[in-house]
């Protein structure tokens, strides 16, 4: 564990979490995306405990040391069980943020439990697939990975992963930082993986398009200039009122790891606007 960073276990109706916590002040959650954990926000979190915030990094079901059920692994679920994650914690409002999977968990949280959230943090982000039918194949694939990875084991899988075309950014990490990625990647449970892929998958959660309108956080939506998903991300912050987009050039789907001085700068420059006297 970074220097800074203590372990806490959080029991939310039986299932522990496992949480990151470091610093003190306003509290911020990180929300990790698909196959990362809260390891992966550690450069934040120093930055972040630096500033002046509590940074909270859960393992999101099925990730890390948090156990995961099915009716336990779904987008809405995970949004219900991190409301009360921060109330055992002792909060009642964080700013959160969010990267790919956990920015549709954040997008999900703001909506459905309004006075959690502060400000809202969303890095490549997507309110889902609002097409049923293109909501249903993305599924169907999402099941697929699921099987393949109970049958084929992890490192066929986060061999498969790393090849998707949305990922070809993490190519231009340094080879350590590349290494410490797959590295957390290979840890992973392939049961608690593929949980995550069937319930929290794209295919799975319910879109949130004709309900961004309802989010009255202060919204930053973060995208990289090259991620191949960006018109995702422009239409979320299209969507939410008052949003502002904030695009990192020269980076592709991973601005945080792409990119993490001007990722970290943007973010702690957005909420601490709420704390200037």
């Amino acid at each position: 564990m970074s220097a800074g960073q203590r372990s806490v276990d959080v029991e939310i109706d039986g299932v522990r979490w496992a949480v990151r916590v470091a610093g003190s002040g306003p509290p911020m959650l990180l929300l990790h995306g698909f196959t990362g954990s809260g390891r992966s926000w550690d450069e934040l979190m120093a930055a972040a405990s630096a500033a002046g915030f509590t940074a909270i990094a859960p393992d999101l079901p099925g990730h890390g040391g948090t156990a995961s059920w099915a009716a336990r692994a779904t987008v809405e679920r995970t949004a219900d069980d991190l409301a009360a994650l921060l109330r055992a914690l002792g909060y009642e409002r964080a700013h959160v943020v969010g990267y790919s999977m956990g920015a549709r968990i954040a997008l999900r949280l703001a909506i459905a439990h309004p006075a959690c959230v502060a400000r809202l943090v969303l890095e490549a982000a997507s309110a889902g697939i609002a097409d049923a039918g293109e909501r249903s194949a993305r599924g169907a694939a999402d099941e697929q990975r699921a099987r393949d990875l109970e049958r084929d084991g992890i490192v066929r899988f986060v061999d498969a992963w790393e090849a998707m075309p949305v990922l070809a950014g993490e190519a231009r990490l340094a080879a350590g930082a590349r290494a410490s990625l797959r590295a957390l990647r290979l840890g992973h449970d392939p049961a608690g993986l593929a949980t995550s892929l069937r319930g929290a998958g794209h295919g799975a959660m319910e879109p949130l398009h004709a309900r961004l309108g309802a989010i009255s956080s202060p919204t930053l939506v973060i995208v990289g200039g090259d991620d191949p998903a960006r018109d995702r991300a422009a239409a979320v912050a299209a969507g939410v009122p008052g949003a502002r987009l904030a695009v990192i050039d020269g980076v592709g789907h991973a601005p945080h790891l792409e990119a993490p001085a001007a990722f970290n700068r943007l973010v702690l420059d957005f909420v601490s606007e709420e704390h200037v006297a």
